[in-house]
């Protein structure tokens, strides 16, 4: 079983930076890939980045392409996202979430989660 808590959501200006983390416990972390998913007022939840559980690939959503990183440190067993360039469309809950297996955007695949952290982007 794997225990994931997201922090550092925060309300920000477009333009601004902000840097998620997902800790993680209950397994050895690097057995596991991670990925960021999001979730809008009124939308289905979506994919934004994953990582490889040794952290050396890493795939990304079209919208969020060169300015979001993710990252990991498995000494630390947590997942990062730092986030650049934000604009109100990012405007979402974050999700965090952790699976055993291939690359895989689809949310459905993915069998732990964390409760969620609120990111608010103003204009």
């Amino acid at each position: 079983q794997v225990l994931l808590v997201e922090s550092g959501g925060d309300l920000v200006q477009a333009g601004d930076s902000l840097r998620l983390s997902c800790a993680a416990s209950g397994v050895t972390f690097s057995d596991y890939r991670t990925a960021w998913f999001r979730q809008a007022p009124g939308k289905e939840r979506e994919f934004v980045a994953t990582i490889s559980g040794l952290g050396h690939l890493t795939h990304y959503a079209d919208s969020v392409k060169g300015r979001f990183t993710i990252s990991r440190d498995n000494a630390k067993s947590t997942v990062y996202l730092q986030m650049n360039s934000l604009s109100p469309e990012d405007t979402a809950v974050y999700y965090c979430a952790a699976r055993r297996g291939a690359r895989t955007t689809s949310a459905s695949d993915y069998d732990f989660w964390g409760q969620g952290t609120q990111v608010t982007v103003s204009s």
